[in-house]
């Protein structure tokens, strides 16, 4: 009789550790695995000695960004390598948000700047800036100069707006856009 309920008890007992086991995995399983977008990370790496902004995607490909050639853009300590790594910096930050749905152009401070957004034509504040550009230049222009058009390829990626701001959905810019030999 003894035996009888140490059994069922024991037989309990394990059915309630396996069950307890297994949603505690399926749980880390499901909080592990990234969502769409959330797979790439962004890092400052160089290429011919020249610091760039690179993604790695959630498949592994290897895209450039930004190639920082100008180390007299910013007065110091405003390096090309220190751009670079402050603006992969804000790009990882901005996937994290997953506010990195689409880049736009716009002013902040008086200053044209490249920003992150959920949405087209996102107001640009300090929370979703990318990097600031020299002034008097035309910033559509230089963003789509400084995001080397390899990605720019396909029609659906570029939008302009009446306001001459530029968007890019960045999504399609990755998924487009030419891979770099590791």
């Amino acid at each position: 009789m003894k035996e009888k309920i140490f059994s069922k008890i024991l037989l309990r007992v394990t059915t309630t550790v396996t069950l307890a086991s297994l949603t505690t995995l399926a749980t880390i399983t499901t909080l592990v695995q990234p969502s769409n977008g959330q797979g790439t990370n962004f890092y400052c790496g160089k290429s011919k000695g020249i610091p760039v902004t690179f993604a790695r995607t959630q498949d592994g490909r290897k895209v450039t960004i930004i190639n920082w050639t100008s180390n007299s853009y910013f007065p110091p300590p405003w390096t090309a390598q220190k751009r670079c790594e402050e603006v992969s910096r804000r790009f990882q930050r901005s996937n994290d948000n997953r506010t990195l749905k689409n880049i736009t152009t716009g002013t902040l401070r008086g200053e044209p700047v490249v920003c992150a957004g959920i949405k087209k034509n996102t107001i640009c504040t300090d929370r979703n800036l990318l990097f600031t550009l020299k002034r008097g230049v035309n910033p559509g222009e230089t963003l789509r100069r400084l995001l080397d058009r390899r990605g720019l390829a396909a029609g659906n990626v570029l939008n302009e707006s009446a306001d001459d701001a530029i968007n890019i959905d960045f999504d399609l810019y990755l998924d487009n856009a030419t891979v770099e030999a590791d």
